[in-house]
């Protein structure tokens, strides 16, 4: 083949090249639309951790789209109150919402079995059921009723149990406590005679320095340090058993998101997993220093004695017989997280409770 022959083809083969990338063009563009949402965070973003999990969902997705699906991230109270998230998502005044599912539980017990109820599971028992349990489509199944869609997007792990003036030692301790706890727990305290009181993140401080209220709980150590409870409630006492691994949810207006092409759907999916690992994972490692801190600025820790635990786990089960009799959607739900919860636990003090317990022992003893 001669010089200009070959040059002439190769000319030829490169238009060639170049019209078929032209042609691919619109293609490529109608599976990938520009798509423009805005969420709304329950969380105001000095909860770097909590809030953060939103901006992770969005940043995933913008990535993957080479930036054609955007999803702006506001937070609490910039479009709407953060306990409206969810029904301003369901109205369409946002396509989006990240928030947690127990703060709704006032409409429909059956909300809060999303997220975590008392004496439920753990973080990794939650992820269990969500992602191989069932639990995402049964409380799809749930959501779809209030006009949403939902994945988990994050979680805080077990939560602690708060901070109180004055150590509770009995049962008799809780009589006529005024606590700042709301919820399924603020029920179940209720039957133990604490007088359970809702107040806003901001307002508990105060409350606590002038004795408004006797205790608090707000999350864990990571996030309950910005706050300084321990300089006005030195008594900080765990486990949260009312939170013990509670999910934190990305919502969705259920018509935008059946809009989006299915490739879309599989990148929120995606992304609203990754955001529900990060979450966990960057708890776990801020909470041990945030502890220590705490410890060292006066937090005095405290466990919740077995009386006590015993107590409110009888009294959660009066709860949920109440509520399981009278709500077939939240009794569908609850069946099933119980029924994995006898396995879960089985399977949790065999080999990673006891490794777990050998290497904490090794810790108090200095050797790690």
């Amino acid at each position: 083949m001669d010089r200009r022959s070959f040059i002439t083809k190769a000319g030829l083969a490169g238009a060639g090249a170049a019209a078929a990338t032209t042609l691919a063009a619109p293609a490529i563009a109608q599976s990938n639309p520009k798509i423009t949402w805005r969420l709304t965070s329950s969380f105001p973003k000095s909860l770097d951790t909590i809030y953060g999990g939103a901006e992770v969902f969005s940043t995933m997705l913008s990535e993957a789209t080479d930036g054609n699906f955007e999803v702006q991230v506001f937070a609490a109270g910039e479009l709407v109150p953060g306990l409206q998230a969810a029904d301003a998502t369901a109205a369409g005044t946002v396509e989006a919402c990240h928030t947690v599912s127990y703060y709704y539980w006032g409409k429909d017990p059956a909300w809060a079995l999303g997220a975590a109820v008392p004496f439920a599971l753990n973080a990794r028992g939650m992820n269990a059921w969500h992602y191989h349990g069932g639990g995402i489509d049964l409380f799809n199944e749930f959501l779809g009723t209030q006009g949403l869609v939902g994945y988990p997007g994050g979680n805080t792990g077990v939560q602690m149990g708060g901070w109180f003036r004055k150590e509770i030692n009995t049962v008799a301790d809780l009589s006529g406590l005024k606590m700042r706890i709301g919820g399924f727990a603020g029920k179940v305290m209720e039957k133990l005679g604490v007088v359970p009181q809702q107040i806003a993140g901001g307002d508990i401080y105060p409350s606590l320095e002038k004795g408004t209220i006797d205790a608090a709980e707000w999350v864990g150590p990571y996030d309950d340090e910005k706050l300084g409870f321990q300089k006005v409630a030195p008594y900080y006492y765990y486990p949260g058993w009312w939170e013990g691994g509670p999910t934190v949810h990305l919502m969705f207006n259920k018509e935008k998101f059946e809009s989006l092409p299915a490739s879309y759907q599989s990148l929120v999916r995606t992304a609203a997993q990754a955001a529900d690992a990060n979450m966990l994972q960057k708890y776990d490692y801020l909470n041990p220093t945030a502890v220590k801190n705490l410890v060292a600025n006066g937090a005095q820790l405290r466990p919740f004695s077995p009386e006590i635990l015993s107590a409110c786990f009888d009294k959660a089960n009066e709860v949920y017989a109440e509520m399981t009799s009278t709500n077939p959607g939240f009794k569908k739900i609850w069946d099933s997280i119980t029924a994995f919860r006898k396995d879960h636990y089985l399977w949790a003090q065999i080999a990673e409770y006891n490794y777990d317990t050998f290497m904490m022992i090794q810790q108090r003893n200095g050797k790690l």
